[in-house]
């Protein structure tokens, strides 16, 4: 399995909801895919960050920075070309941050490396 299937299925696996895999690549040098994850509480963004980083882990990819995890309501996830947002719901609605990227394509985890 390639980082972003790993990640969408540790999100999917604790009930994060409306699960984006964004292609950045020819926007921007700060990675190539982001992931961006909903949750219904701060706990359940813990849970899912957590399930994240130990699958990653496992699957020998390491964590090279993580950001917000004290807070809880959007916690950000840097693995070098893939970077996961996973935020309550009503964050991701308020910062809409899809939004700054809308003429890129959503992906399929399989489509990717």
């Amino acid at each position: 399995m390639n980082k972003t299937e790993i990640v969408k299925k540790a999100l999917e696996d604790k009930k994060a909801s409306n699960i984006e895999i964004l292609d950045v690549s020819e926007r921007t040098s700060l990675g190539d895919y982001f992931i961006i994850a909903s949750c219904q509480s701060g706990v359940q963004v813990r849970a899912c960050v957590d399930e994240v980083e130990e699958k990653m882990d496992e699957a020998g990819y390491k964590l090279h920075h993580k950001e917000g995890y004290r807070g809880g309501s959007w916690i950000l996830m840097d693995y070098g070309d893939v970077i996961v947002h996973v935020m309550q719901q009503e964050i991701r609605e308020f910062y809409s941050i899809e939004r700054l990227w809308d003429n890129v394509g959503e992906v399929r985890a399989e489509d990717n490396e």
